[in-house]
């Protein structure tokens, strides 16, 4: 079972030309929708916190 390094990146060499690697418009539209995603979960976050910070500061002055 042991057959060394050397077999090992050549096994990886071979298995890397399998890979489907995505096209340049492909790699920009996912990384936008993750950057666009990433904003809008930022700003749910923020409403949320500043909600729940007005609802605490309204509470503390009844």
């Amino acid at each position: 079972m042991k057959r060394g390094i050397g077999p090992f990146f050549k096994d990886v060499q071979r298995e890397a030309k399998h890979i489907s690697w995505p096209t340049r418009q492909e790699s920009l539209r996912l990384t936008n929708t993750v950057l666009g995603v990433s904003l809008l979960i930022v700003f749910i976050l923020f409403g949320l916190s500043w909600f729940i910070e007005v609802i605490f500061k309204m509470l503390k002055v009844l």
